[in-house]
């Protein structure tokens, strides 16, 4: 059986150092911020690209495209290996549809390549986390990758993403709020709770008044939707305010007693859209 490797996109957030050690390899989707294209080679420490957003940078994303597929995909196959590829949720961008068409034309040159290209629906720490989930399934079980594919699938409609944003302009400038929204919201402190649905798409979850409520409201969620599912881990990611990330794991480990945490950045694709000050948990739960 041809070995698998791991393939997922930099929108996953997970730590350079947790790649490495595992063999997961990472497709760049890249962003331009004051004129300047940043790609794998040439990357901003996240403490400078937030503090140039909140010095009124306005940074702009691309999706990933066939040829850079292509070009990540072939020297692997050329060694002989099979790719399980976890994507940026097609929800949010159309790099997953250019990985599936990359994939189609390399097993034609290619007839002895298997590839699955799989459709996250999820972003940020939230795809990190079914990476995270299906490695240890791995190391765990000898599975082929069909069968790999399959379990990866059925874990998707599972992954809980559930966040809150200190700024309502940056999700106007996304189209996410209208102007008067982000406008009103912004005066009197309102401050959104949203998710990743089930179609991979970002949707509004409640609004409360307050920034420190905002962030249980992210755990009081975090109990009704993980009933029935044992959570030895969970993932939280952050707009360069590690305080407010710090919260919410402290409550998670008082209220449920868990212990195991990963805490990340959340890198400049991502940051782009939600901004300075955003706090996003991910957790295995019944829906999302």
């Amino acid at each position: 059986m041809r070995e698998t490797v791991l393939v997922t996109n930099n929108t996953a957030d997970l730590p350079r150092d947790y790649l490495r050690d595992n063999g997961i390899v990472e497709a760049t989707l890249t962003y331009v911020l004051d004129g300047v294209t940043y790609n794998e080679e040439n990357c901003l420490n996240y403490k400078d690209f937030y503090a140039k957003m909140r010095g009124g940078a306005m940074p702009t994303t691309s999706q990933m495209n066939v040829v850079e597929a292509r070009e990540l995909y072939e020297p692997l196959i050329q060694r002989g290996h099979d790719i399980l590829h976890i994507a940026f949720s097609s929800g949010l961008s159309g790099s997953y549809n250019s990985c599936c068409l990359a994939a189609s034309e390399l097993m034609e040159v290619y007839p002895e390549a298997r590839i699955e290209v799989v459709d996250s629906l999820s972003a940020s720490l939230g795809e990190g986390l079914l990476v995270y989930l299906v490695n240890e399934k791995m190391r765990e079980e000898n599975l082929d990758l069909k069968e790999l594919a399959q379990w990866t699938r059925s874990m998707i409609p599972h992954i809980c993403h559930n966040f809150t944003v200190d700024d309502l302009n940056h999700l106007h400038r996304g189209g996410r709020v209208s102007k008067t929204t982000a406008v009103l919201g912004s005066l009197v402190g309102i401050k959104p709770i949203l998710r990743v649905d089930g179609t991979g798409h970002l949707v509004a979850a409640d609004k409360v008044r307050g920034r420190r409520k905002s962030l249980l409201d992210l755990v009081d969620r975090m109990e009704k939707q993980m009933k029935g599912y044992r959570n030895e881990i969970v993932f939280i990611s952050h707009g360069d305010c590690i305080d407010d990330a710090a919260v919410v794991k402290k409550q998670i480990e008082e209220r449920f007693g868990i212990k195991k945490f990963l805490i990340n950045p959340i890198g400049p694709v991502i940051g782009t859209h939600a901004g300075p000050g955003t706090v996003a948990l991910f957790f295995v739960g019944n829906e999302r």
